[in-house]
């Protein structure tokens, strides 16, 4: 296995974790260690943690620190090596046959191959970074099909060969945990579980994401967002929502909306689902009032 050691000046996890910030992003030091490891190592990375945790982030922030091109392969029940890999354009095939005539003509060329998301990822390996979002979400069997491609970072077209990465190229996949991943996949990947984080950290985030927010009001909302996910609810709000409710209240209070109100009149930033809403809508004044305290 060749280990690059040194990536885009990058050459450890604290220099990672440092980069990470320049791009907005607070990473741990066990995410910094993991995604060290996995460009080091040539790895894919495998994150795993519940929605809104800042995954899909990590992604996009490591390929801004990377200086390359994010490629995002969204998972959903019933994807098919087509989407992911390549398709052919057979309008196109068809139409350059009749055009032809009785001259010969190869419909399996370049001009008709349509690339998908891993081919892409395969051909320009140095300048991208692929991410496989949400991959708890395809069958279990694109997860085997995965499991070639992430072994040797190759893949056959019958019509035009074997076509190999000239290096290992940059992934990451992300999972909310909506059912176990096959150990051979976990196996290929480094891993690490992200966490909700801190109540301190969290309010740093806010603070770095929306920088027209101030510490006071970052502070409440992360309080309040905490005891919301201490709640029996179908979708809690997470970093996100809580950056999004940060902002919401503080542009109504510059409107001349008043604490906590501003935070009562924004709920939607942070929950988005109507039996949620009714839920907490009995407790919403106090939980409101104690986190602005």
């Amino acid at each position: 296995m060749a280990v690059r050691s040194n990536i885009v000046g990058i050459d450890s996890p604290e220099a990672l974790e440092k980069a990470l910030r320049a791009a907005y992003y607070l990473a741990d030091e066990g995410l910094a260690t993991a995604a060290y490891l996995g460009l080091a190592l040539g790895k894919p990375l495998l994150l795993e943690g519940a929605p809104g945790v800042g995954k899909t982030e990590a992604a996009k922030a490591i390929a801004a620190v990377l200086g390359r091109r994010l490629i995002r392969l969204q998972c959903y029940e019933g994807i098919d090596a087509s989407a992911a890999l390549y398709e052919w354009n057979y309008p196109r095939q068809m139409l350059a046959i009749r055009q032809a005539g009785d001259e010969s003509i190869d419909i399996y060329g370049e001009t008709f191959l349509i690339e998908r998301p891993m081919l892409a990822t395969l051909r320009a390996p140095d300048s991208t970074v692929l991410l496989i979002d949400e991959i708890d979400r395809a069958d279990q069997e694109f997860e085997a099909f995965l499991l070639e491609f992430l072994s040797d970072f190759q893949i056959s077209i019958p019509e035009r060969g074997t076509v190999r990465a000239a290096e290992r190229p940059a992934v990451v996949l992300t999972s909310n945990r909506t059912r176990d991943l096959h150990e051979a996949l976990r196996r290929r990947c480094v891993y690490h579980w992200i966490d909700y984080p801190t109540e301190e950290r969290e309010a740093r985030i806010v603070m770095l994401r929306a920088s027209s927010v101030a510490e006071a009001t970052a502070r409440a909302v992360v309080a309040a967002v905490g005891k919301l996910r201490r709640e029996p609810l179908s979708k809690a709000p997470g970093i996100a929502e809580a950056v999004d409710w940060a902002e919401a209240a503080t542009l109504l209070n510059k409107g001349g909306a008043r604490w906590p109100d501003a935070f009562k009149r924004s709920i939607g930033v942070a929950l988005k689902d109507e039996e949620d809403l009714h839920f907490i809508a009995p407790r919403l004044d106090a939980m409101l009032a104690e986190a602005t305290a």
